[in-house]
């Protein structure tokens, strides 16, 4: 008996300056993520980020995503401030590309016009708040009050999307991130917080089509805890319910 097929999950790459494999430029995606999904019954595509000067044709990212049953939008490099109406840049922005800037955008905006289920992790998050008219704060001053390389305890809003997923209001996150969300973007909910007041969760309560995005990195520690784990299972479920 032949299986059903594995639903197909686009993952924007990341453009990288140089990998230990490549003697070149390079577009990946984090091995971590990529097990995550097929874990999770899901079959990972990478996608290539293409945006010339930092802008896409709308209709042919619809072409690009119209084979896929879900995108999960991951972390990366920061959003150039410009992207969300900071002219006046902090000067401590890692990483921002226009073409992924722009690729990524147009990959929301046309997502949330469908009903393609969406996980964005991090950067991810961060897209997504930009893309529905909301601001980052660009820069967290000083370490204490930073969420780079920082493992720690997130709570979770009860009757969320979120909990119903992870199956808890506690997580345990791994966060890599520089920035935060400033203003939420029209019509997303906080779904957790850490204990500084970070909004580590955004949902979209009204939106038909399943969509979660969280400030930290789930493929972190999904190997070795459930709830994380968990995050991805429920995604690739909704993505498998909607074929």
């Amino acid at each position: 008996m032949n299986r059903p097929p594995r639903p197909l999950i686009a993952i924007p790459a990341r453009f990288a300056v140089s990998t230990s494999a490549l003697r070149h430029s390079a577009e990946v995606v984090a091995r971590a993520l990529v097990e995550a999904v097929w874990r999770a019954g899901g079959e990972p595509v990478a996608l290539h980020p293409h945006a010339p000067d930092g802008s896409c044709d709308p209709a042919l990212v619809a072409d690009r995503l119209d084979r896929f049953d879900g995108v999960l939008l991951p972390g990366g490099g920061e959003l150039a401030p410009g992207r969300y109406g900071n002219a006046r840049a902090h000067g401590t922005t890692h990483d921002a590309d226009p073409e992924q800037d722009g690729f990524d955008l147009a990959v929301v905006h046309h997502v949330l016009r469908t009903d393609l289920p969406l996980l964005a992790i991090c950067r991810g998050l961060h897209t997504v708040n930009v893309a529905l008219g909301g601001t980052l704060q660009e820069h967290l001053a000083g370490w204490r009050r930073e969420h780079h390389n920082l493992v720690h305890q997130v709570a979770v809003q009860p009757a969320t999307l979120l909990e119903l997923s992870m199956g808890s209001q506690v997580v345990t996150a791994s966060c890599v991130h520089r920035q935060r969300v400033d203003r939420v973007g029209a019509g997303l909910k906080v779904a957790a917080r850490a204990a500084d007041g970070t909004r580590e969760a955004l949902e979209l309560p009204h939106r038909r089509a399943w969509f979660a995005s969280v400030q930290w990195h789930p493929e972190h520690t999904a190997r070795h805890d459930p709830a994380q784990q968990a995050l991805f299972a429920a995604f690739v479920r909704a993505t498998d319910a909607g074929r």
